[in-house]
């Protein structure tokens, strides 16, 4: 195969691929994100509320609605609902909290078909590891470098 018909071939295969590819309005997209973390956002500031209605202090309400928030994401991952809503909100679904637990729920839920061990426990960290050792190492080292400027 010479040059000019693999040319050719990618042409064609790139004229494919942009005809079936759909087509979303970045605006459409933006909107849909904004609204899908606005309401995950609202959830969330509704449980804060109801926990300083019923006596909690501040840090107590926050730490109740990120127990909540992680388990009712990690709960919507296994039963298949909250990817249909990162689908529908992008990036509006990957508010910190809820975005987090969904990596780490949907990476046990897919590989739980290998086993409690080399499944679920092998990869369950697969998407999340990265953020979780690097935030590690991170800290540990703006924490040296605090620690440093403190004793100087």
């Amino acid at each position: 195969m010479d040059l000019k018909e693999k040319e050719k071939i990618n042409e064609t295969y790139n004229e494919y691929v942009e005809s079936i590819t759909p087509k979303a309005s970045l605006f459409m997209r933006m909107g849909k994100a904004f609204v899908t973390g606005g309401v995950i956002c609202v959830l969330g500031q509704a449980i804060l509320n109801i926990g300083k209605k019923y006596g909690l202090d501040d840090e107590s309400a926050a730490s109740y609605c990120s127990m909540i928030l992680v388990f009712l994401s990690a709960l919507l991952t296994g039963t298949g609902i909250y990817p249909k809503i990162a689908s529908f909100g992008g990036a509006g679904a990957l508010v910190p909290i809820t975005g987090f637990a969904n990596s780490v729920a949907a990476c046990a839920h897919g590989f739980k078909v290998e086993g409690q061990v080399f499944g679920i426990g092998a990869r369950i960290f697969q998407i999340a590891g990265p953020v979780i050792l690097y935030g590690i190492l991170i800290s540990a080292a703006l924490g040296c470098a605090y620690w440093f400027v403190g004793t100087i």
